[in-house]
């Protein structure tokens, strides 16, 4: 796989659970830095989340990134990926398994918890893009939202 390592930081916000979300990502790669975000409409927090990462990756993949380090302050959007926790929820389970399907895209990927203070730029994209109705990515599967 060609590309080179990058960074990112990736957060959901819904105003209400469920409420008006919207998601946020940082991708730091080697030709540069991306801000990226959409407005979900009414949703949960945590299928925000789960489509913060969904884009990123797809994102990431069409730039060739072959290694991807990310930063979440979803503890369960981590455990889940990790294994550590089972996807129950079936409004999630079709956003887990694009996420699995992506991952295969990079040599190298690894999602790490950190602190919300440690992931406040992503929150506030994720708050803005809630806040100015951004529109979605286009490389963003919107099947996935549909049962979401």
């Amino acid at each position: 796989m060609s590309g080179g390592a990058a960074r990112a930081w990736i957060d959901g916000a819904a105003r209400g659970n469920p409420g008006e979300a919207g998601f946020g990502a940082i991708l730091e790669h080697p030709g540069g830095r991306e801000e990226i975000g959409g407005y979900l409409g009414r949703t949960t927090n945590n299928v925000a989340e789960y489509v913060a990462l969904v884009a990123l990756l797809g994102r990431a993949a069409a730039l060739g990134l072959g290694a991807l380090e990310i930063a979440s302050d979803s503890e369960l959007v981590v455990r889940q990926l990790a294994g550590r926790y089972k996807v129950r929820a079936p409004h999630l389970q079709r956003l887990f398994r694009a996420v699995q399907s992506l991952r295969a895209e990079f040599s190298r990927l690894h999602l790490r918890h950190v602190p919300r203070e440690e992931n406040r730029a992503a929150d506030r994209l994720a708050n803005q893009a809630i806040d100015e109705r951004w529109p979605l990515p286009p490389w963003l599967d919107r099947t996935l939202l549909e049962e979401a």
